[in-house]
């Protein structure tokens, strides 16, 4: 079974799970209902817009982004070592499970990455005037990509109402082992490039 994370929490990866290599890291959102507008309203595109949230991976040296290809988005949807690969892009946050999902393989990763960090930003947030109060059900999960088996989840209970990103968790290399941090800081950052200023 899982273990469920709460905010500022770590866990150890690898300790307990000497054989981790590749593991699919699987975030999740969903609107709010808006319980208006019915069926007439969804056909003649009446009731909430669509929110679309788009995962991100910044792959950090020492905190750092050294360069543009260690950002894994929908724009780059693979690091130069092959390291990390994010599935696609979920234009809606619709239906349950996982919207979006990044496969890693921790053997692949180089010596001087020691940090990945997980956010989630609304694409277009200003024109649309979207932010993550109108977001509900929010997770970030780790899952062992040999046996399926989902090993930490966090479900992100905050309201972050204003806010336009979310720094979602972190695994970070500690000396030979890989850690788990539940992160769920929300911030005002309006694109992935403006996130990414945080650790340039």
């Amino acid at each position: 079974m899982a273990i469920s994370l709460e905010k500022g929490q770590r866990i150890d990866l690898t300790k307990g799970n000497p054989g981790l290599s590749k593991m699919m890291v699987g975030l999740g959102w969903d609107p709010v209902s808006s319980g208006g507008g019915g069926f007439f309203g969804k056909l003649f595109g009446g009731g909430a817009p669509n929110i679309d949230c788009d995962a991100s991976v910044l792959m950090l040296e020492n905190g750092r982004v050294t360069e543009n290809k260690n950002v894994i988005y929908f724009g780059n949807l693979r690091s130069r070592c092959g390291s990390i690969e994010h599935t696609g892009d979920n234009l809606t946050g619709e239906g349950s499970g996982d919207d979006e999902q990044i496969i890693i393989d921790l053997q692949k990763i180089p010596a001087h990455i020691n940090k990945l960090i997980f956010v989630v930003n609304i694409y277009d947030c200003v024109k649309r005037s979207q932010h993550f109060g109108m977001i509900e059900n929010a997770f970030i999960r780790v899952v062992d990509m040999a046996n399926r088996r989902e090993m930490v989840r966090y479900n992100l209970k905050e309201d972050y109402s204003g806010r336009t990103s979310l720094i979602a968790g972190e695994i970070s290399r500690d000396g030979g082992e890989w850690k788990f941090t539940a992160v769920g800081e929300g911030t005002n950052d309006t694109s992935i490039t403006e996130v990414v200023k945080r650790y340039s």
